[in-house]
């Protein structure tokens, strides 16, 4: 079966952007809800676990269409929270660094362009959902929302970060101000990590 993806910080190093509290529910009740969800449908389907997640969104062809949107949706839940884990860290002066660096500043100018259009294009979203920046197919970057647990993945893109703008995400620490949310995100971004999956994922263009 598919494990759980262990954190590389504890659940009160984000604070003051995001309380200890909110991780907690965040990663035991969510994230390993859509875990657990998962499993128990594959096992339903008797899959045999011979892709990794990121794969499997390229086979789902293979359940019963009764399953199949709730494997999609849970199998979705899954891959956006690991991101969304992997977006941030509580590291500081966080700026973007090396390749994904150079990628931003061609695409939108400056680092401040860019979290102005992250910033818009989130605050944009209606209901529950997610904001990404993703490396298309032609290797350009491009910020979008995906609503509930819809994975870049099932568009051909490659997700390389992500904001969870799910409710359970910052309300506690925000209640309905959004645009406060989404920004102190910034404060808290891992661009090195942003960076390795935008190396490991842009196609070599001779």
């Amino acid at each position: 079966m598919y494990t759980k993806l262990i954190l590389n910080y504890d659940y009160a190093s984000l604070e003051p952007y995001i309380d200890a509290h909110t991780m907690g529910l965040h990663y035991n009740k969510h994230y390993l809800g859509y875990l657990k969800n998962l499993n128990n449908l594959l096992a339903k389907n008797n899959y045999n676990y011979e892709y990794d997640l990121r794969d499997l969104v390229y086979h789902l062809d293979m359940f019963n269409k009764q399953d199949l949107e709730n494997i999609k949706f849970n199998l979705g839940g899954v891959l956006n929270h690991e991101l969304y884990w992997n977006s941030v860290s509580p590291k500081k002066n966080n700026v973007p660094v090396k390749s994904i660096k150079v990628a931003i500043e061609n695409k939108y100018q400056n680092y401040e362009n860019f979290k102005t259009a992250f910033t818009e294009t989130a605050m944009s979203l209606k209901g529950s959902g997610y904001t990404f920046l993703v490396l298309k197919p032609n290797n350009d970057i491009e910020i979008v929302n995906t609503t509930n647990q819809h994975t870049p993945y099932m568009d051909n893109d490659v997700p390389l970060m992500t904001l969870d703008m799910w409710e359970h995400a910052y309300y506690i620490n925000y209640e309905n101000n959004k645009k406060e949310y989404i920004e102190n995100f910034f404060d808290i971004v891992d661009y090195e990590n942003i960076n390795r999956v935008y190396e490991d994922n842009k196609k070599i263009i001779a």
